[in-house]
C-alpha cells in the first residue's frame, strides 16, 4: 500500500523509507511515540501531504498525492482523534456531508435515508435514527456516525486515530464489536493507539515507527508488550510504571461537603502531603467537576474547601497564589493557548522570576523554558515554536510543562496522560512520584484503571457527583474499582 514514503521540512526527515501493507480484513496497529512519524505518515496517506518521496497504492491503482478528495474516492477514509462533526445537523446530513445525492436538481432525501440506514445497519447500529441531531448523541454515537461516513464513500482503507482515547468504557466497547464486524467484512483498518492493551484485544498486526522510520513489525500474537515498547522508545524499558519512594504526612488539601452546578455533589475528601489521591470513575461521574471547583474554575455552591488548615480563596489567581496548580483534560481549547509559543504557555501562570519593572526578562524567561524542554524531553525547535505546530503528546508536555514551572504544593492532574505514548506516560508518572517525594499534594483522575492502581496511595471512586468509597489503592481490584464506579452497592463503602 505505501511503499518507501518520505517527507521532509528543510533538512529534517520526519519520515523515510515508510513501508505499509494492508491485507483485505486485516487489523494493523500503527505505534510509536509522539513525534515518531504517525501522524505524517496518515496525513500523507489522506492526501493533506505531498510525500517528498513514495507512492500510495489501493488496490493496485496509485493514489495521487496532495488530493484528499481523489484519496477518499480511492478508498481511503480517516477518523481523527478530535471528531469533525456538525452538532447543529442530523445523523443523516453528517453522514451526507459533502456526498448528497440528488435527482433532477433537487436533493434525493429517499435516496440518502435508505444509503444512510444500509450503511448503519452494517456496522450494527440500526437504533440510531438518522434524523437525530449529532448534539442529542454521545461521545461514542458521533464516532459512529464519522465511521459512517468514511463507509458512505465505501472505504476499503479506514485509519482510526486514538478512538477510544474520549470514550466511556461501553462505548469502547461497542467500537471493538463495530471494528471486527467491518473487518469480517473486509474492510482493511489502521488503528492508531497509545493502550497496548486494547491494541492486543482489537488488532492482529502492528507496525511500529521510531524518528521517522520503521523499527518493526509484524504479528501481534509472536510479540510481548515490552518488546514492542523497546521499538518504540529505542531502549530498553525497565519499568512502565516507576515506583519513586514516598511517605505521606499530615493532610493538607480538605474538602467537607463540597456541590457544585450541578456537581459534585457534597463530596467530603482529604489528601494528605506527600500522597498521590487518585479520582476513579466513569464519564460524567462528577471527577473533572470535582477538580474545576477545587482550582477556582467552577463555583463551590456549597461546603469548604481547605488548603494548609486555611480556607481558600475563591477566584483562580487566589488559588494559583495558594498553592493550587491544574492540568486540563481538555489541553487543545482550555489547557493550553494554541496561538502562542511554548515559552509564552510554560510562564504563563508564573511570570513573576522574570519580571522587572514591569518588563518581561525574555533571555531568563528563555533559559528556564529551555530547562523545561529537555527535562521533559518535548520535541520543538526552541522556545519560540508555536504551540500548534506541536505533536499532541508534545502538546500535554507543554501543559505539565506550566504545572511544573508554578512550583505548586497541590497538583491536580485531569487524565494527563491521555492521547500520549508509553515512553511519555512513563516520564509522567515518574513526575508524579518525584512531586510526592517532594512532599507535595497530587491528586489524579484516570479512566484508566491499571495506573491509578499502580500509581496511587489511595483511591476515591465517584459516581453521580458524590464519593462511594475510599481506600488504599492495594485494597482495590479493577473489577471492584468498575463495581464501584457503576454503584454498585456490594464495592462501596463509607468514605474515609
Amino acid at each position: 500500500m505505501a511503499r518507501r514514503l518520505g517527507k521532509r521540512y528543510g533538512k529534517n526527515w520526519v519520515l523515510r523509507d515508510a513501508e505499509l501493507t494492508l491485507r483485505s480484513g486485516q487489523v494493523l496497529a500503527l505505534l510509536g511515540e509522539n513525534g515518531a512519524g504517525k501522524s505524517t505518515l496518515v496525513k500523507i496517506l489522506s492526501g493533506a501531504l505531498s510525500p517528498d518521496t513514495g507512492s500510495v497504492t489501493i488496490g493496485g491503482q496509485l493514489v495521487p498525492v496532495g488530493r484528499p478528495d481523489l484519496a477518499r474516492r480511492s478508498g481511503l477514509a480517516i477518523v481523527y482523534q478530535e471528531l469533525s462533526v456538525c452538532l447543529d445537523l442530523s445523523i443523516q446530513d453528517n453522514i451526507m456531508l459533502g456526498r448528497e445525492r440528488s435527482h433532477l436538481g433537487k436533493l434525493d432525501h429517499a435516496a440518502q435515508t435508505r444509503l444512510v440506514r444500509n450503511v448503519l445497519s452494517r456496522m450494527g447500529h440500526e437504533d440510531l435514527d438518522p434524523e437525530r441531531t449529532l448534539a442529542s448523541l454521545s461521545i461514542g454515537q458521533r464516532q459512529v456516525v464519522e465511521i459512517a461516513r468514511a463507509l458512505v464513500d465505501e472505504a476499503q482503507v479506514l485509519v482510526l486515530d486514538e478512538p477510544t482515547s474520549s470514550l466511556a468504557a461501553a462505548d469502547v466497547a461497542k467500537l471493538y464489536e463495530t471494528i471486527q464486524r467491518l473487518s469480517a467484512q473486509g474492510l482493511s483498518v489502521i488503528y492508531i493507539s497509545h493502550f497496548l492493551e486494547e491494541v492486543r484485544q482489537i488488532c492482529d498486526s502492528y507496525l511500529v515507527l521510531r524518528d521517522g522510520r520503521v523499527a518493526g513489525q509484524g504479528e501481534l500474537k509472536g510479540v510481548s508488550e515490552r518488546e514492542i515498547v523497546e521499538l518504540m522508545v529505542g531502549r530498553s524499558v525497565d519499568e512502565l510504571f516507576p515506583k519513586i519512594a514516598h511517605t505521606p504526612g499530615d493532610v493538607w488539601l480538605e474538602l467537607e461537603n463540597v456541590s457544585g452546578d450541578p456537581l459534585p455533589r457534597s463530596v467530603s475528601l482529604q489528601v494528605r502531603r506527600g500522597e498521590i489521591m487518585g479520582l476513579a470513575g466513569l464519564v460524567g461521574a462528577g471527577r473533572t467537576e470535582t477538580l474545576r471547583v477545587i482550582a477556582g474554575l467552577a463555583p463551590c455552591h456549597g461546603g469548604a474547601i481547605r488548603a494548609g488548615g486555611q480556607p481558600l480563596g475563591g477566584t483562580p489567581g487566589s488559588r494559583i497564589r495558594r498553592g493550587i496548580a491544574m492540568l486540563s483534560e481538555d489541553r487543545k481549547h482550555e489547557g493550553l493557548a494554541q496561538i502562542l509559543s511554548i515559552a509564552d504557555n510554560a510562564v504563563l501562570s508564573r511570570l513573576s522570576p522574570f519580571s522587572r519593572g514591569g518588563w518581561l526578562l525574555r533571555g531568563a524567561r528563555d533559559r528556564r523554558v529551555c530547562q523545561l524542554i529537555d527535562a521533559l524531553h518535548i520535541k520543538a525547535n526552541g522556545p519560540d515554536q508555536s504551540v500548534a505546530t506541536l505533536s499532541g503528546g508534545n502538546q500535554q508536555k507543554v501543559a505539565i510543562a506550566r504545572v511544573l514551572h508554578q512550583e505548586a504544593t497541590c497538583l491536580l492532574f485531569d487524565e494527563p496522560t491521555r492521547g500520549v505514548d508509553v515512553g511519555t506516560k512513563a516520564e509522567i508518572y515518574r513526575l508524579m512520584g518525584q512531586a510526592a517525594a517532594d512532599n507535595r499534594v497530587v491528586v489524579f483522575v484516570s479512566s484508566y484503571f491499571r495506573e491509578l492502581l499502580e500509581l496511587c496511595d489511595t483511591i476515591a471512586v465517584m459516581a453521580r457527583g458524590r464519593i462511594v468509597a475510599v481506600r488504599p489503592a492495594h485494597e482495590w481490584t479493577e473489577h471492584e474499582l468498575l463495581l464501584a464506579a457503576m454503584g454498585t452497592s456490594a464495592a462501596t463503602s463509607p468514605p474515609s
